[in-house]
């Protein structure tokens, strides 16, 4: 079964993963897309797991494949109809994420209408930092996180600025699905997102209190 581990060592069960789109308005102009009335869902198989300290490998089918930083919550205790004052009592733990898109097929499915599992899931398409305490974190929806590409920052997200803020989400998501201990969620990315290149290496922060280092190596089955 796939674990996730926090700073301290433990390891953790991973049950579902929830994925949210379109959460930051600069990042849906980026890509030309339209704010919703409500979260965008999709979710990604445990087989995309990949976590911090393994190299990155590239899907061969694909020439595109952009990095999308995320603040990433750790259930602890599941429920369902989850009320909004109770909602964050509900997380264990925080972390970050990549939520790798193969760019090029997800605008294909897009355009004809399908669902996009094959441009969102795919081996390695959720890497994810260790996480720190829900504690550790005592203002969650007013933090901030990056991303550097090569030493170049390329990502600057500010939770403040969630169009559907963490206990919105974890209260829409409870109310159509049962959340389960090791739930993760992806909240959404900031503006910035962009094309992966073999040999790229990646720094992920979380205000002082977290880092992530990921490198991207050859194409999958490449052994490079």
């Amino acid at each position: 079964m796939n674990k996730i581990h926090m700073l301290d060592g433990t390891a953790i069960s991973v049950a579902n993963i929830f994925c949210i789109g379109r959460n930051y308005a600069a990042h849906v102009k980026e890509l030309g897309n339209r704010e919703e009335l409500e979260p965008v869902v999709f979710l990604k198989p445990g087989s995309a797991l990949s976590l911090e300290g393994r190299p990155i490998h590239l899907p061969e089918w694909t020439d595109d494949v952009h990095y999308e930083t995320e603040l990433v919550v750790l259930i602890g205790r599941g429920g369902k109809r989850i009320a909004r004052e109770d909602a964050l009592s509900h997380v264990t733990g925080y972390g970050l994420g990549l939520d790798l898109t193969a760019r090029d097929r997800q605008s294909e499915a897009k355009a004809r209408g399908l669902p996009w599992t094959l441009s969102k899931g795919f081996d390695q398409a959720a890497c994810l930092s260790r996480f720190i305490a829900a504690e550790a974190l005592p203002e969650p929806n007013r933090c901030r996180f990056s991303l550097s590409v090569n030493g170049q920052l390329r990502q600057s997200g500010r939770t403040e600025l969630m169009l559907f803020d963490l206990a919105e989400l974890i209260v829409y998501l409870s109310e159509r699905f049962t959340l389960s201990p090791g739930d993760l969620i992806f909240t959404g990315t900031p503006e910035g997102v962009g094309k992966l290149y073999p040999g790229d290496r990646l720094s992920l922060r979380l205000e002082d209190r977290l880092q992530a280092e990921f490198e991207v190596g050859g194409e999958a089955g490449s052994g490079a």
